[in-house]
């Protein structure tokens, strides 16, 4: 249906610009205008050593080709070897990439590598688990707009590597009436018919068109509307069971999305309701980082 979802986990263009601008961010405030003190002072300009991303958690792997970036920036003589793929999912233990180059750039690149490997590893990891608690069902697990600032595209690759799947990326790629847009146009069932009409008026068909409901009245209006999806916004597991029924009969070509309120444990029962989708602002905003360590293995 469009733009809306995006399910494949490549590293794009878009991907490796949004990592370069965070990458010049994150080694800003980490060197300012004096440098890494402690390396300039201690470790020998022409040393060169070789030094090993192992993973200390089991978990799923993303972020390596942003990792070789931070190493690439700081010396153009490292040579980053990634030994997996970005989303493979490794046992505690497992060497996931190796670098050799520079002392002084190995040491310097260390912790900002690590940032970026950690934090999106540890929501492809998350993202993994809510994808296998749904395995077997025709469901997809989406993430949401709930990113840190800046770090949307890459936040939204991470999802990918877990298995996830990505709805919009921002405002700009699909119509979605949320809440207040349909009380800002009256609230209530007219509104969703209000608004998905004037987004049909406004846009071809390329643009898909999503609406939010929490009532059945509202549901019963935006089947008759027919966007491409509607979201069903935290209701239970029974509300969910009704809410297909109804768009098995009235629409069955549009897609329901469950949302609000989903966790590792309620997430399968809420899949085995018929949704098509369930998104999760968790996937972003909650996960915990995968514990990385960089060791250096000789000089």
């Amino acid at each position: 249906m469009g733009r809306c979802i995006v399910a494949h986990p490549e590293w794009s263009a878009a991907e490796a610009q949004a990592a370069d601008t965070l990458i010049a961010l994150a080694l800003a405030e980490d060197l300012d205008h004096a440098g890494d003190l402690t390396s300039q002072a201690v470790i020998p300009a022409d040393g060169s050593g070789v030094a090993r991303f192992v993973a200390r958690s089991a978990g799923v792997i993303a972020g390596l080709p942003i990792a070789a970036a931070v190493f690439a920036r700081l010396d153009a003589r490292c040579d980053f070897t990634p030994l997996v793929a970005d989303g493979t999912a490794v046992a505690a233990g497992t060497v996931v990439a190796e670098v050799a180059g520079p002392l002084r750039a190995l040491l310097t690149a260390e912790r900002t590598a690590l940032n970026f490997v950690q934090r999106l590893s540890g929501i492809a990891s998350l993202t993994q688990r809510f994808v296998a608690a749904v395995q077997g069902l025709p469901c997809q697990v989406l993430d949401t707009r709930k990113t840190l600032p800046g770090w949307r595209r890459l936040e939204k690759y991470a999802v990918r590597c877990g298995g996830g799947t990505n709805h919009r990326q921002g405002l700009f790629d699909a119509v979605m009436l949320k809440d207040n847009h349909l009380a800002a146009i009256g609230g209530g069932a007219g509104a969703v018919r209000r608004g998905v009409d004037a987004a049909r008026a406004e846009y071809d068909r390329s643009v898909p068109i999503e609406v939010e409901v929490e009532t059945f009245d509202q549901l019963d209006a935006a089947l008759a509307a027919q966007p491409d999806i509607i979201m069903l916004d935290n209701m239970d597991v029974g509300m969910l069971r009704a809410a297909v029924a109804r768009r098995d009969d009235q629409a069955p070509s549009v897609r329901l999305e469950a949302s609000g309120g989903i966790s590792l444990q309620n997430i399968r029962a809420v899949a085995e309701t018929g949704v098509d989708l369930i998104s999760i602002g968790a996937l972003t905003h909650s996960a915990p980082a995968l514990d990385v360590a960089l060791d250096f293995v000789r000089n």
